[in-house]
C-alpha cells in the first residue's frame, strides 16, 4: 500500500532517542554540517560559498524540527563561510539546553582549503580543540571525534584528547574512520561514546559485524555518506538502485529518505546525520526518522546492501 508524506512537517523525535555517554540524549536523526558552508562538492578548494542567510535559516529550521545533534568540524569551510561560525551565529547566545554539538579533529586544511598534514601531536590536537571552542563560542565541547587515517596505533593521539577531557575542555570522546582494533585500543585509555565510519546501503557491508559490536558495547554508530554512498563529497549519485527506488515509491518518499530509514533500522544505536543546505531536503531528512520499513522491504534492501541479486 502506498503512503503519502504528512502535510505537517515531521519532528525529529519520531526517530527515537539515544543517550551518548549516559548524559547527552539526542534524537536519532541529526544534522551534518559538512555541506552547509558551500554549494556543490564539499571540502574542496575554491568552493562556491552558500548564501549566509540561507545557511543560518536551515540551521534554525533544523532545531525547530527537533534536531538536537549537530555534527561539525573546524575544517568544514569554504571561502567566506565556516560551518562552526554559522552554527554559533544561528544557534548560540545561548545555545538550546538540549543541543549536542559533535566535532572532530585530526584533518587539517590551510586557508586556501588545501589539505595539509593530519594533527598527530598533543600540541597540534589541542590547537584544533581550542579552535573549535573559539569558533563555536563554547567553554567545553560536547563530543570530540578523533578522525583517523590508516590502521596504526592511535594511543598517543587519543591519549592527548583524553587529557583534554580530564582538563574539562571536552565532555565525551568518539572515533571516526577506525578499525575494531583501534576502537579496542582507545577504550583502554578513555570511554568512547560513538564511532563515525562510512556506512550505508551497499556501502561497506563488511562493517556489519562492527556496527553490531558497537551496539553491544553501548557505543553509538554514526555513519557518514549514508545518503551519498559512492558520491561522497559530491552528494548523492543519480544512478540509484531500482530496489531503493521501488521502496521509495511505495512510501511516497525519495530514495534519500529510504537510505536514512534503513540506517536507523540497523539498531537503536544508529544515529543519522544527513546534511543539506536546502530547507525541503532538510524536512525530508527529518521525516525519514518516522518512516517504518516492512520486514520484506528490509530484506530487499539488505540484499542490495550485501550485493546479492534482488
Amino acid at each position: 500500500m502506498t503512503t503519502t508524506r504528512a502535510t505537517t512537517p515531521a519532528h525529529a523525535s519520531a526517530s527515537g532517542t539515544w543517550t551518548l555517554g549516559g548524559d547527552l540524549t539526542v534524537h536519532r536523526v541529526g544534522f551534518g554540517a559538512m555541506r552547509l558552508p558551500q554549494r556543490g562538492p564539499a571540502l574542496v578548494e575554491n568552493a562556491v560559498p552558500r548564501d549566509r542567510d540561507e545557511a543560518i535559516a536551515v540551521l534554525r529550521t533544523a532545531v525547530e524540527l527537533g534536531v538536537n545533534h549537530i555534527d561539525t568540524a573546524a575544517f568544514y569551510f569554504s571561502p567566506l563561510r565556516s560551518a562552526n561560525e554559522l552554527i554559533s551565529t544561528a544557534l548560540g547566545g545561548p545555545y538550546p539546553d538540549d543541543l549536542v554539538i559533535a566535532t572532530k579533529v585530526g584533518p587539517a586544511r590551510d586557508l586556501s582549503g588545501a589539505w595539509t598534514e593530519h594533527a598527530r601531536t598533543p600540541a597540534a590536537l589541542r590547537a584544533q580543540v581550542e579552535e573549535n571552542l573559539r569558533q563555536l563560542g563554547r567553554d567545553r565541547l560536547d563530543v570530540v571525534n578523533l578522525r583517523v587515517l590508516g590502521t596504526d596505533s592511535i594511543a598517543e593521539r587519543f591519549g592527548a584528547l583524553a587529557d583534554l577531557r580530564q582538563a574539562g575542555l571536552i565532555r565525551h570522546l568518539g572515533l571516526s574512520n577506525v578499525t575494531p582494533d583501534q576502537l579496542a585500543e582507545a577504550r583502554t585509555i578513555a570511554p568512547v561514546v560513538c564511532v563515525q565510519n562510512m556506512y550505508g546501503i551497499g556501502v561497506r557491508p563488511e562493517y556489519d559485524a562492527f556496527v553490531r559490536h558497537c551496539g553491544e558495547q553501548g557505543i553509538a554508530f554514526v555513519p557518514f555518506y549514508a545518503i551519498a554512498a559512492a558520491g561522497r563529497e559530491t552528494g548523492a549519485t543519480p544512478d540509484e538502485h531500482e530496489e531503493v527506488l521501488a521502496v521509495a515509491r511505495a512510501h511516497g518518499v525519495g530514495p534519500a529518505e529510504v537510505r536514512i530509514a534503513w540506517t536507523l533500522h540497523q539498531g537503536p544505536h544508529l544515529l543519522a546525520i544527513p546534511g543539506t543546505g536546502d530547507p525541503a531536503h532538510l524536512a525530508a531528512n527529518v521525516a525519514a526518522g518516522s518512516l517504518r520499513l516492512t520486514p520484506d522491504e528490509l530484506a530487499r534492501l539488505d540484499r542490495v546492501h550485501r550485493g546479492a541479486a534482488a
